[in-house]
């Protein structure tokens, strides 16, 4: 009995092996109570060819996608020719890899499906994830094509250019050649979301983005934690380094709405986290989908669906000659319920502030009251002040402030305070 019934399971495993063998190279399991993921691995053609299609695969039945450190063509490292685009429904495991733009890439790295140059009418996403397990690291291209925000002028030597006075340049081995767009834009921001409902991002680090880090527009419900960001001014190519403009860390943009920021520390050649819902050509017609901006959604607040509100941040560590939290609004736009709490900023060079709060050169000021209920506790910094306030802001409170920069006072107003309404400070102090 017990040798026919071992001969039975036997026959019955064998079946199951070529019923469902060939099927597992691409859709692994983990082990008892892991899910199936599909595997890159399992397909032919370049990192990025391989990876789009294990998401198309997994898109059918698992939805979520696992990327080891190994890959089959007997490195360690993915390299990234195009976008990698993220579907609704869709679970990206980076397992101890290192993910990498190539020299040839004039693109982000990862940038979610419903967005894109021409994509006039985006659709909403939804419930996309991007887990790293281990040491998770995307990086930036050895040689980037272009770098910097949509307002830049590629240069193979911007610092000789700024010092003719042409300040708007950045890096790019794009610079001078025929054919080639001359001038930066969305596709140097690393991870771009739009439109998307539900995102979360965990356990990454990312090295030397070629503009912005991460930025979301109109994204609502964003779980971003335990991340780390090297972002600096400069590129180094060839042993020499290039100036590269506007290195942000994190950017939340028109119409972010529940959002929570949580132990994010790291080195930028910008501002670390950015709250940003400016209109800075407001005679000028806007549309998603132009190749030509630092957005690739429509920089346009079209009313309070694109207010950027219910942010909670917190437990930052950073370091940079600008800011920690940046929060810049301009005429009508709304940025309201910003919640902060731990932050510790070191200004290199003793510049700018932990906090910003207005934002002036962006287009028309914003109105009185539009920015509100900011409330910020338990910050540490140097520079210039702990916070700086550029606009009539209403019902803003600071509390237990330690500053230790070269000025007399923690806050900085550059609007009379008579003009700002219920703004509090208690226990936000210089250390002497």
């Amino acid at each position: 009995m017990i040798a026919r019934n071992h001969v039975g399971w036997t026959v019955y495993g064998c079946l199951m092996f070529f019923l469902f063998g060939f099927q597992s190279l691409a859709f692994g399991s983990g082990g008892p109570g892991i899910p199936q993921t599909v595997n890159p691995n399992a397909f032919e053609g370049t990192d990025t060819e391989r990876i789009i299609q294990a998401i198309e695969a997994a898109k059918q039945r698992v939805h979520v996608v696992r990327i080891p450190k190994e890959n089959a063509n007997g490195t360690s490292v993915w390299m990234i020719d195009s976008a990698l685009l993220l579907p609704s429904n869709m679970t990206l495991i980076l397992d101890n890899c290192t993910l990498q733009l190539s020299d040839t890439s004039r693109d982000n790295l990862f940038r979610s499906d419903n967005v894109g140059e021409g994509i006039t009418d985006p659709v909403w996403n939804e419930n996309i994830r991007i887990y790293g397990i281990g040491n998770a690291v995307l990086k930036g291209a050895v040689n980037p094509r272009a770098t910097g925000d949509g307002a830049r002028t590629l240069s193979l030597n911007p610092q000789a250019e700024q010092e003719k006075g042409n300040w708007r340049v950045s890096y790019g081995s794009d610079a001078g050649k025929p054919g080639l767009k001359q001038t930066s834009d969305w596709r140097n921001i690393m991870v771009l979301i739009g439109y998307v409902r539900d995102f979360s991002l965990k356990n990454v680090r990312f090295e030397n983005a070629h503009g912005w880090t991460v930025s979301f527009e109109r994204t609502v419900g964003i779980d971003l934690s335990d991340v780390t960001i090297f972002n600096e001014e400069f590129v180094t190519v060839d042993g020499k380094q290039w100036m590269t403009a506007n290195k942000d860390g994190i950017n939340l943009r028109q119409g972010c709405k529940n959002v929570r920021i949580d132990h994010v520390s790291g080195v930028t050649g910008d501002d670390f986290i950015a709250l940003s819902n400016l209109d800075t050509a407001p005679d000028i017609p806007k549309k998603n989908g132009d190749i030509n901006g630092s957005m690739v959604t429509a920089s346009r607040w079209h009313g309070p669906e694109d207010d950027i509100e219910q942010v909670v941040i917190t437990n930052i560590s950073c370091e940079n000659r600008y800011r920690a939290v940046a929060i810049r609004g301009s005429d009508r736009a709304g940025i309201h319920q910003i919640y902060i709490s731990g932050v510790i900023f070191r200004a290199m060079e003793d510049r700018y502030e932990a906090l910003l709060i207005g934002g002036r050169g962006y287009g028309e000021e914003s109105l009185p009251g539009k920015i509100h209920t900011i409330q910020a506790m338990n910050i540490m910094g140097n520079g210039q002040s702990l916070v700086r306030i550029q606009a009539k802001v209403a019902k803003c409170h600071f509390l237990n402030g330690m500053y230790t920069g070269v000025n007399e006072r923690a806050t900085i107003y550059e609007v009379d305070p008579r003009e700002t309404s219920n703004v509090t400070e208690n226990s936000w102090l210089k250390v002497r």
